[in-house]
């Protein structure tokens, strides 16, 4: 068998615990079983490496940003095969630049576009515990690239599916998905399994167990995943392409993101295209968009608004205000005090009344909804960042998902 292992960075913040991870993978290894472990940086490296930078030039270039945060997950990886051989066991280390890990050229947040698998597949044949840094790949311009935030996710799926891994182990420091963060409603259960979609929402809309683009390409290559803590033995949970609890269960569990931001963009013309201008400005910059409303026409104009994430807010505004003109609009808006709370679950869609129900347990919380969004699998609705933890609690209550 050929197993992939990920760890984050927690599972590998001190000797200890990189002593730990190494005795875990050994056991696969000892058992005949290929293992290629992928790493983040250690700790809260990549912090202290953004906070570095920031000391010196809070403008740095996106390159030279991801040139310095590639050395973090180049320290676990060098660290994690000192320990194998300490151990007696053969390693070897590797980065995306060594392997050849080929992303698009977008600093920051590129994507994967090919692996190249001849160096992986020698070390492996010579018996060798292949470790490797997450995060990372290299451009066509031979420069360093970082996948975006819990990329090392990313890299371990991909590396699964272009070596058609037997397993796919993503450790973290929770001991699987659980129908909502348990830090907030305390009755929160573990599932034993998730479908690829179901965990596409959880990790889209504020559950950071697993980076959404790595569930994606999970999704896509049929890469099947298990998630499981590296600081205990609890079985994880299972995430597939279909799971047996599906006709079951109405919802699976709620997500919360506080990292939003709401723009209204008010009194555009009543006319077609203006939309489209007022989108495709802010896709131009790269800026995601999430919820969006518009409101019904009078006297010829009409309000747009929509929800951005918090670190895309200001370059937001900046795009609306270059081209008012443009867009028709008499003045734009904006709320930072805002999160998203989201129930999501694959039995929605062939049950009526699961939206009154959500609203009927913010109603009943007091909770004001100020947007709704809604898909085949979840219903997302913005309310005051405030009131989070009381909506989660809420209406995690009233879908019976507890313990």
């Amino acid at each position: 068998m050929l197993i992939v292992k990920k760890f984050g960075g927690s599972s590998v913040a001190d000797k200890e615990r990189i002593f730990n991870v190494a005795s875990r993978c050994l056991e696969d290894y000892n058992k005949g079983h290929d293992v290629v472990v992928v790493l983040s940086a250690m700790g809260k490296t990549t912090d202290h490496l953004l906070a570095q930078a920031k000391d010196i030039n809070p403008l740095a270039s996106k390159r030279e940003i991801d040139m310095l945060l590639t050395t973090g997950e180049q320290v676990s990886v060098a660290l994690m095969c000192m320990a194998f051989q300490a151990l007696g066991v053969q390693a070897i280390s590797l980065n995306a630049w060594q392997i050849g890990m080929h992303t698009t050229s977008v600093y920051g947040s590129a994507k994967l576009k090919r692996i190249e698998t001849e160096r992986l597949r020698r070390e492996l044949e010579m018996r060798k515990i292949v470790v490797v840094t997450g995060f990372q790949g290299i451009s066509k311009y031979d420069d360093y690239t970082t996948l975006g935030r819990g990329g090392s996710d990313t890299t371990a799926v991909a590396l699964a599916a272009v070596l058609h891994a037997d397993a796919c182990e993503i450790y973290t420091d929770v001991d699987g998905v659980y129908t909502a963060d348990p830090r907030i409603v305390p009755n929160a259960r573990k599932m034993a399994e998730v479908t690829y979609d179901e965990m596409l929402d959880f990790a889209s809309l504020g559950a950071k167990v697993l980076h959404n683009r790595s569930v994606e390409m999970a999704k896509k290559y049929g890469v099947q995943l298990v998630v499981r803590s590296s600081l205990t033995r609890a079985e994880g949970t299972i995430v597939k392409e279909e799971t047996k609890k599906m006709e079951k269960m109405l919802v699976s569990g709620v997500a919360a993101d506080k990292n939003t931001a709401r723009i209204s963009v008010l009194g555009v013309k009543d006319e077609p295209g203006i939309a489209f201008r007022v989108f495709d400005y802010l896709s131009a910059k790269n800026i995601n968009v999430d919820i969006i409303l518009q409101s019904v026409g009078r006297d010829g104009t009409k309000d747009i608004s929509f929800t951005v994430s918090r670190e895309d807010l200001k370059e937001a505004l900046h795009t609306i205000h270059e081209n008012m003109d443009s867009i028709t609009a008499k003045g734009v808006e904006y709320e930072e005090n805002v999160a998203k709370v989201s129930i999501i679950g694959a039995g929605m869609t062939s049950n009526p009344g699961v939206a009154a129900k959500m609203f009927e347990a913010l109603y009943s919380a007091g909770i004001n909804i100020k947007m709704i969004s809604t898909s085949e699998i979840r219903i997302t609705v913005l309310i005051d960042e405030a009131d989070v933890n009381g909506a989660m609690r809420s209406v995690h209550d009233a879908f019976g998902l507890g313990n």
